[in-house]
């Protein structure tokens, strides 16, 4: 716009100019004074100045695209561009200041991805780690099986330990798949207003075996006709997987609460354990993917179930917090949208 508005003053001035001359080759046979003198030197003069205009609209037009090599040059170099003036209101600092966005998004996006790969690599190392002592004890206990013969209880003792190891290649197996459809959003979800108290029924039914085991306590204060719209298959799997957890890191003898209370716009489900707690700088780290603490990494897991949890109720448009004591308990609240 800003070219095409210079060629059109310049065509006026020009065909200013030329009108002058010709009325002043015109107006020598009219009696006027130094008029007809005047025309012409008004015109030369106005060509002498389109001239000069458009000498400078071509240093700015080179000086322009000189900046702004030198930026580009300063960028892909990673360098910070020398003549870039943030404050001044050019149409040079106007463009800087894109491209610097730009290079901004592209430095994001780099380190993004460099993260992402990080991320891959311990996927897999930690995925080597966890599969290879299962393997490595159902091959051992196939061997034993197979190479002696063994008294019908130590033969079912076998058996008994390499179904443990199975299942925990199934449960390492079956977080991956869940993971994978949670980020590629290849999941679907059926929200339709149902029985709340139904889905933590069923998600308490995961862990109760494993909780009376440690003698865990669990009690839930839920009102029986209590209705919320969510997805009960996924939204028992999140808060199955969050019980887990307080199951997993609550000693022996503890105990395990659930409340729901309804809100103005949510219903709101806290479980609490008295189990060892989480210091408040890792309220956020809990809930990313593969995250261990180091205290607990003698612990059966690999770190996806409270990213689960809280990826299944964030695409159900509510969300999960979290509060603890070091020591003494945790509460992870799920809010659920009404």
């Amino acid at each position: 716009m800003g070219r095409m508005k210079f060629l059109s003053e310049k065509r006026i001035l020009m065909s200013t100019a030329l009108v002058l001359i010709l009325c002043g080759s015109l107006w020598e046979y009219i009696p006027s004074g130094c008029l007809h003198a005047l025309l012409p030197a008004a015109g030369v003069l106005i060509f002498v100045l389109v001239f000069l205009w458009d000498g400078r609209q071509k240093k700015e037009q080179s000086d322009f695209a000189n900046d702004i090599c030198g930026t580009v040059d300063a960028l892909m170099n990673g360098e910070s561009p020398e003549n870039y003036q943030p404050y001044e209101d050019s149409q040079v600092s106007k463009v800087q200041g894109k491209l610097l966005q730009y290079y901004d998004r592209m430095q994001q996006g780099r380190e993004q991805s460099e993260q992402d790969k990080q991320t891959i690599q311990e996927l897999v190392s930690d995925i080597s780690h966890q599969v290879k002592t299962p393997i490595a004890n159902i091959r051992m206990f196939t061997n034993i099986l197979q190479q002696h013969r063994l008294s019908d209880e130590k033969r079912a003792e076998f058996l008994d330990t390499m179904t443990g190891q199975i299942n925990k290649l199934d449960f390492l197996m079956q977080s991956l798949i869940k993971m994978s459809r949670l980020e590629t959003g290849t999941f679907t979800l059926h929200m339709e207003e149902g029985s709340l108290y139904n889905t933590i029924a069923q998600a308490v039914n995961g862990i109760w075996a494993t909780a009376d085991q440690k003698q865990i306590r669990i009690d839930v204060a839920c009102d029986s006709h209590a209705v919320v719209r969510h997805d009960a298959k996924w939204t028992a799997e999140a808060l199955g997987n969050i019980l887990d957890n307080a199951v997993k890191y609550t000693p022996k003898g503890g105990s395990i609460s659930i409340r729901v209370r309804p809100w103005q716009f949510y219903t709101r489900i806290d479980i609490t354990d008295t189990g060892i707690g989480i210091a408040a700088g890792h309220y956020n780290d809990v809930f990313q993917r593969f995250y261990r603490a180091e205290e607990v990494a003698g612990e059966e897991g690999v770190g996806l179930g409270l990213y689960l949890a809280r990826g299944i109720i964030t695409r159900q448009k509510g969300y999960v917090s979290v509060k603890s004591k070091v020591g003494e308990g945790t509460t992870f609240s799920v809010f659920l949208l009404q």
